[in-house]
């Protein structure tokens, strides 16, 4: 096992506790601060990996000697403070205190949010980009988030600033996927323009779609607009779909929750980006 105490700090860059304990606290709950300071906190093992293997922007790191029992978690730590980033090494219950899970894990780290324009990407290439403007339930964005790596996509394009990718009820669901994933912020307009530009397909669900959404050859990439849980799509975003698709449900039932609605779509893209890739093998 690695030992971090018996590491020579010459040309570490340690913090104090009680400024980083203060700033943590006021990235978990406070968004503004979150948008200005353009960082956001996220915790656990699986967090703090994937970042490090996307090679995410750290701040600070925050870990207890104690808790962190992983060993490749411990060498990433090493590696870090190696390399010049800041970190406050803290006791469990010091960690504790700005923890949200059952178990610490005891690593965390604050990070660089990483948001692009649109005029940054390249939209073919990945599958799939999906579309939001709004979302009621914080939990249901990250699930998304999840699906949407889990299938190849490239990442979430928000309309506004309605919604905060960063928050972390919304990390915490991501299971790390938030770090694989591209976030995309734009206007309405930029995003119409952008659409046209680059031809691209772009699929709608709502309730009042005219065709199942598995009965559909969807094209590469696409781009999949989805409706807040309450309101469904917008006109707005109705105006941009070429098509609408709907999923079928029992006689009684008129609505599926956004994350699942959302999962079932993006597994579909996923499933006709393969079938076509075996086509073109053959």
């Amino acid at each position: 096992m690695i030992n971090i105490n018996n590491e020579t700090l010459t040309n570490f860059h340690q913090l104090e506790i009680n400024p980083i304990l203060t700033k943590i606290k006021k990235l978990q709950s406070d968004r503004g601060y979150r948008d200005k300071k353009r960082l956001f906190f996220a915790e656990g093992i699986r967090n703090f990996v994937e970042a490090v293997d996307h090679n995410f922007s750290i701040d600070a790191l925050f870990y207890s000697e104690k808790l962190l029992i992983c060993p490749i978690a411990r060498k990433l730590v090493r590696r870090l403070k190696r390399e010049g980033v800041a970190f406050a090494r803290v006791s469990p219950e010091q960690f504790r205190i700005v923890s949200l899970t059952e178990r610490a894990s005891g690593i965390a780290a604050i990070f660089h949010q990483q948001v692009q324009r649109l005029n940054q990407i390249n939209p073919s290439d990945h599958i799939c980009w999906t579309v939001l403007n709004q979302i009621c339930s914080l939990g249901n964005l990250g699930t998304l988030l999840r699906t949407s790596a889990a299938t190849g996509s490239s990442g979430f394009i928000l309309i506004g600033d309605s919604i905060d990718p960063f928050d972390p009820k919304v990390v915490r669901a991501t299971m790390g996927a938030i770090f694989k994933q591209t976030i995309v912020k734009t206007t309405a307009e930029e995003l119409r323009h952008w659409i046209k530009k680059h031809k691209l397909a772009v699929v709608g669900a709502s309730p009042k779609g005219s065709m199942d959404y598995n009965q559909v050859s969807y094209q590469q990439p696409t781009i999949l607009m989805l409706g807040n849980e309450r309101a469904g799509l917008s006109q707005e975003q109705e105006s941009m779909c070429q098509q609408i698709v709907r999923i079928p449900m029992a006689e009684g039932t008129d609505s599926l929750n956004v994350a699942i609605a959302g999962s079932l779509i993006l597994y579909e893209v996923f499933k006709s980006s393969l079938n076509k890739n075996r086509l073109g093998d053959c």
